[in-house]
Order: structure tokens, then C-alpha cells, then sequence
């Protein structure tokens, strides 16, 4: 591995496992020789991480568009500068008082005690993170795991790879190999990345790689985060201002072309409603995106096997029944581009038998549901594995309440998708399939430390009193306590 350019060229297993765990190594001897840094050195580290990103934005505005065949500078700009910008001025903001012992309430049986949690870094975090956001999804955990006085091993995707060969170059540039650590590659480097024994590891994908993540942290015993997905449910209330709903809906599901872990999977609508929603979202989409195959603003599938995959599940729930419509306000011809577009396609009359609504879309394919009672709408996302979102539309209080005190979900919208996420004093993580833990703002740095119950004790305290030989001291202190 070279410190210079902080990435991998490897010639088997065994080179890959030697050259991670010696990085590993190294970062945990200078911790533990170096001490829990400062308030000041971690500000610093995070300044340094938004010096890497921001000193280079059109270098990776470039990379990341071309990794993606065609990704909007704009959305690039909001989603993957914006956010992690402001969660890394927002650490550095409050840093300095997250660090603060917490002072906890003492028993009056040990009184005159004090109790306190001490919040400790846990030493060297790995980071694996995706493609679909691959900045915010590597920078973003790496600056809670910085913020928490941890050093940083990451690995980012393959799938955007001048993304990831940039991103190890301009932190090589701003941190030392013993701070924060890039390992760029294939599935051979990912594998042996998961098996190295962190103090934390963090990951953000697919549920199927999540199991095997975790299979092999457990191996190390390795505490882990795990940010992963599902079929994030959307309802319509009845009574709700359908163009308002139909405007958020359409952001949040075509926003990176429907590649966003938190992207509405699927939505329901009331079913003598169906056709007003489907028509107010064809003119929606048309006003944001009049054409497709040639605008800016509309993003391609990253890859051919994705887009392989999506033209998949269109073909099979046609084939199983469904009514398919394609969004193509310029009447364009897909088949021949640069890119991997695949215009907005809304799928009606969709079943569960189609595979389109086994697993996480990804894409830019939206089923569409009817009810006639919202309580059909809630016990089919109860049949169905805890989404990773859930978003309601209702300008009415009860039915508000009603959904999200019925459905389980990571994290909740009302009459809004996505915007969650970008809200650095709410945590973000998923529940049950879609994840376990959550990182963001305060939450982050805490799901990167370690909270160390500490009990100090008086000179003169009723503890000493409960010491054997035991007698009438001790029966007459227990009576008391007992009572």
C-alpha cells in the first residue's frame, strides 16, 4: 500500500489481510500512546476533512458524474457537499461540550458518592460505504467517528471508482496514515475489510452484504452500525392537498434517479384517488424534468448491471399483470445513450408476487397501491419487514398520529420524503432489517464512543459500614434499606 495515494494493489488474500491489519495496528498503538485528543485537535481533524472535500469540489463533481455516466451537478451539490458540510460545521460547533462527563444521580444507600459517564473514543472505526452517495455516505460517518476522537479506516465503493481513487488521494493529502486510512478495490478488498477486528465498524448498504458484514464482524466480536434499506413505504391520507404531496413525492423519489436508501419504495393512495395522483405526478415530473436523456438535471443509473436489473423488474411485472406507465414528457428513445437512464416509470395494479415488490427498488420505478381504509394501507407495511422511512401525507392530526403510532419504521416524515436525513439533531439508522444503530450530529458522536460509568467514592461513606464481621451495625442498616 502506498502513503502516498492510500490504496491497495494487491496480489492476494493474504497481501490484502497483512497490509489492513498493519494499518490497523499502527493506528491503535498511536492512539493509545497519543491519549484521547483534545476538543481543539478534533476540531482541527474536522477541518481538515471539510478542507478535502471542499478544496476539490469540481475535481469531485467530475468523478463522480462520470462514475455515474451522467449524475446532476446539482444534485451532487446539495446532497453530497451541502449535508456533509453542514454536519461537519455542526460537530465542530458542539464538540467541545459532547465531551463533557455526564453527571448521573447517586443512591442515598451510597451516599456520598458521585456518578458520572465519561464519554471515550473507542480507538480505530472502519467505515464501508456505497455509491449512491458517495461522499456524504463516507465523509459524513467519518467525521462523527473524528468528532468522537477515533481514527478512521474506510473503504468506499467500487462502483464509483474515480470517486473513491480521489477521495483516498486528498485525504492522504490532508491526514496522516495513523489518523484516517483509505483502502480503495474490488469485493476482495471488501471482504477482508469486514474482517478486521475494529473497535467499531460501520457499514451502509444492501441488507443481503449487511448480514454478511456482520457475520464476519461477529467473528472479531466487533460492535457494528449498520445502515441498510428496505421498501420504504409513502401513504396519501384521503383528505390531504394532493399537488403538495404529489410535488415532495416527486422529489424524493427521482432525486439521483431513485438510487437513495430512503427514496419512497412504494406509495398508496386512496383508490378513488388513484387516477387524479397519477395524472397530477405525470405533470410534476414533466415540469421538472421536460426532457431526459440529454438534461443535466436528471440522473443515470450508475452501471449496467443496475440498469439490467431495473429493466428486469419492469419486464416481470408486466409480465405478472402490471399496467405500466413511462414518464417520457420528450417522447425520447432510450436505446441508444452515453448513459443508463431509465425515464420515472409508475407501475399500477402491482402485486406481491412481483419482484418489484420483494426487494429495494433503487431506481427510478414507483409502484403505486390503493385502499379504501388507511388501516389497509398500515397492516400491509405491518406484514412486511420495518422500513428503513415511512412517509405520511395528512393534513389531519389523528390520522397523523394513527400511522405513526402504528408503523415502526428507522425514521418518519409527515407531509414531506427524504428531508429527514439532512437534520443533523435527529439520529439517523434503520430498525430491524433496515438497520441497527444510528449516526448523525450528537447521535454520531456518541455511537462512536464509549460510555464509561464512572463511580467516585467519598472519604467517609455508608459503604465502609457494610464490611465484615458483620453485627447489630449491619442488621439494623439492612432493616432500614429494606423497608
Amino acid at each position: 500500500m502506498s502513503l502516498a495515494e492510500n490504496r491497495f494493489e494487491p496480489e492476494g488474500a493474504a497481501d490484502i489481510d497483512t497490509a489492513l491489519r498493519d494499518v490497523l495496528d499502527r493506528q491503535r498503538r498511536d492512539f493509545i500512546k497519543a491519549g484521547p485528543p483534545d476538543a481543539a485537535l478534533r476540531r482541527d481533524r474536522l477541518a481538515r476533512l471539510k478542507k478535502a472535500l471542499m478544496d476539490n469540489k469540481d475535481a469531485f463533481l467530475e468523478a463522480v458524474s462520470a462514475d455515474f455516466g451522467h449524475r446532476s451537478k446539482h444534485e451532487t451539490l446539495l446532497t453530497d457537499f451541502v449535508v456533509t458540510a453542514e454536519g461537519i460545521k455542526h460537530m465542530a460547533k458542539h464538540v467541545a461540550k459532547w465531551m463533557k462527563p455526564e453527571k448521573r444521580p447517586t443512591s442515598i444507600n451510597y451516599f456520598p458518592a458521585s456518578n458520572r459517564i465519561v464519554f471515550q473514543p473507542l480507538g480505530v472505526v472502519g467505515i464501508i460505504s456505497p455509491w449512491n452517495y458517495p461522499i456524504q455516505l463516507a465523509f459524513g460517518p467519518a467525521a462523527a467517528a473524528l468528532a468522537a476522537g477515533n481514527r478512521v479506516m474506510l473503504k468506499p465503493s467500487e462502483f464509483t471508482p474515480r470517486t473513491s481513487e480521489l477521495m483516498a488521494k486528498v485525504i492522504a493529502q490532508n491526514f496522516s496514515e495513523l489518523e484516517f486510512a483509505v483502502f480503495t478495490g474490488g469485493p476482495e478488498v471488501g471482504v477482508a475489510f469486514s474482517r478486521v477486528p475494529y473497535d467499531h465498524l460501520m457499514f451502509t448498504g444492501a441488507t443481503s452484504i449487511g448480514r454478511h458484514v456482520m457475520r464476519a464482524a461477529a467473528e472479531n466480536l466487533v460492535p457494528v452500525t449498520l445502515e441498510l434499506g428496505g421498501k420504504s413505504p409513502t401513504i396519501v391520507d384521503r383528505n390531504m392537498r394532493m399537488d403538495a404531496a404529489v410535488g415532495s413525492i416527486v422529489q424524493g423519489k427521482w432525486l439521483n434517479a431513485g438510487q437513495t436508501c430512503v427514496a419512497p419504495d412504494y406509495v398508496f393512495v386512496p383508490d378513488d384517488k388513484r387516477d387524479e395522483f397519477v395524472g397530477k405526478l405525470q405533470k410534476q415530473v414533466a415540469k421538472s424534468y421536460p426532457t431526459l436523456k440529454n438534461n443535466d438535471d436528471y440522473t443515470s443509473v450508475v452501471n449496467q448491471r443496475h440498469y439490467d436489473r431495473l429493466r428486469g423488474l419492469i419486464a416481470d411485472a408486466e409480465a405478472k399483470g402490471a399496467k405500466v406507465i413511462e414518464v417520457n414528457p420528450g417522447k425520447e428513445n432510450f436505446d441508444q445513450q452515453p448513459a443508463h437512464k431509465i425515464p420515472p416509470t409508475l407501475l399500477m395494479d402491482v402485486t406481491d408476487d412481483m419482484k418489484v415488490m420483494q426487494d429495494e427498488i433503487f431506481g427510478p420505478l414507483l409502484p403505486i397501491k390503493t385502499y379504501r381504509q388507511i388501516d389497509e394501507a398500515i397492516d400491509y407495511v405491518n406484514d412486511h419487514p420495518r422500513p428503513l422511512a415511512l412517509y405520511i401525507f395528512s393534513d389531519d392530526k389523528a390520522t397523523q398520529d394513527k400511522v405513526m403510532n402504528r408503523t415502526t419504521s428507522g425514521g418518519a416524515c409527515i407531509n414531506e420524503t427524504v428531508m429527514h436525513v439532512a437534520q443533523e439533531d435527529l439520529p439517523f439508522g434503520g430498525v430491524g432489517p433496515s438497520g441497527m444503530g444510528a449516526y448523525h450530529g450528537h447521535d454520531g458522536f456518541l455511537a462512536f464512543s464509549h460510555k464509561k460509568a464512572v463511580m467516585h467514592q467519598a472519604k467517609f461513606n455508608l459503604l465502609s459500614m457494610m464490611r465484615p464481621p458483620y453485627g447489630k451495625t449491619i442488621d439494623r442498616m439492612l432493616g432500614f434499606l429494606l423497608k
